[in-house]
């Protein structure tokens, strides 16, 4: 295996771990121990924990965007771009059940340990942010735009915050259908709209 794909290994690895376990509770050992390599090894790709955090913020960004942009190319129109988005509870509903929402999760364990990387953590968040201004832009909502991003942002955090804490799969499918509901009344109601 070449320096580059067991960087590569080492950073999946990591990000895995750090989702299912936590930031603090995963070691280099344990990530190490996943990509079955030598301490020394790893230590050639990254000296420090906040080195690969910064790697798998890095690696999560760079994931996300490409979804987004397949979102946009697949999706007849920005009502199904917000459809994909919102879809995400379901595609990931197992996930999510276990785990949390990979981007909630981080985010609010960086905030707890006050840690400097929190902000940037939070650009993932803020990518979604952006990308959902730009739909409902599209979608008509003018000045309401952000507001409406933020709204569904929060309100996803909130029925991946429950799923995980109930492990329902009947009410995240209700609230799955509830946003649909939601975006359809958005979309109905948008200046120039046909109802």
């Amino acid at each position: 295996m070449g320096a580059k794909e067991t960087r590569e290994n080492i950073v999946e690895a990591a990000d895995v771990l750090i989702y299912q376990r936590g930031y603090e509770n995963t070691s280099f050992a344990d990530i190490a121990g996943h990509v079955r390599i030598s301490r020394g090894n790893f230590y050639y790709h990254f000296k420090t924990k906040d080195e690969i955090l910064d790697a798998v913020i890095d690696e999560r960004l760079t994931a996300t965007k490409q979804i987004l942009d397949t979102w946009e190319a697949d999706a007849a129109g920005p009502a199904d771009c917000v459809r994909s988005f919102i879809d995400i509870l379901l595609d990931n509903r197992l996930d999510i059940e276990n785990y949390g929402c990979p981007v909630g999760t981080l985010s609010t364990e960086l905030a707890k340990l006050n840690h400097a990387v929190q902000p940037e953590a939070n650009r993932l968040f803020t990518l979604f942010r952006t990308w959902l201004r730009r739909q409902f832009t599209e979608l008509g909502s003018g000045e309401d735009a952000d507001d409406l991003a933020m709204h569904l942002l929060a309100r996803s955090q909130g029925v991946a915050t429950l799923a995980t804490a109930y492990r329902d799969e009947a009410f995240v499918r209700r609230e799955v259908q509830a946003m649909y509901d939601w975006l359809d009344d958005r979309v109905l109601s948008a200046p120039g709209s046909i109802s």
